[in-house]
């Protein structure tokens, strides 16, 4: 089955090994990503968000080198969601790419609707990131999960 597809992207003038760090942990959704949900809870090692339509599970693929930030959202009635997203390279910036599958059933103004959550939230992501390179490296303020190499090369 055939479905459309947005990449919806930002880019950011910070190093994608921090902004990864950064954007990984599903602590820091409330502050970057309201679209998704308005605050989230860790019970059982297992994420979940307040959303407009309840409470969603919440799990990013195993952290890895390549700035994959795949994630899957399980909604209310058990359906599962998967969502592409990217943390891309570029010198000290990096490129985030989220693409935006459209589900089925899914009407033109709520595709709308939902593309520009992305794009908004993508946008709030680069904003608390750039903010906090003005006032203090962001790795001081973020949990680093223990497993983690991310493979950025700085320049």
């Amino acid at each position: 089955m055939t479905s459309e597809s947005r990449h919806i992207s930002e880019w950011i003038d910070r190093h994608a090994d921090e902004v990864y760090g950064y954007a990984s942990d599903p602590a820091n959704l409330p502050q970057w990503a309201p679209g998704l949900g308005s605050s989230v809870e860790e019970i059982d090692e297992r994420w979940f968000v307040e959303t407009s339509e309840g409470r969603v599970g919440f799990a990013f693929v195993q952290r890895n080198e390549y700035g994959v930030l795949d994630h899957y959202v399980t909604m209310p009635s058990g359906e599962i969601v998967y969502n592409p997203m990217r943390v891309i390279a570029d010198g000290s910036s990096c490129e985030v790419v989220f693409t935006l599958r459209r589900r089925p059933g899914l009407s033109d103004e709520d595709f709308r609707a939902d593309t520009d959550a992305v794009a908004a939230d993508l946008t709030r992501l680069k904003r608390v990131l750039e903010d906090a390179n003005r006032r203090a490296p962001i790795a001081s303020r973020t949990r680093e999960p223990k497993d983690a190499p991310v493979g950025a090369v700085r320049e």
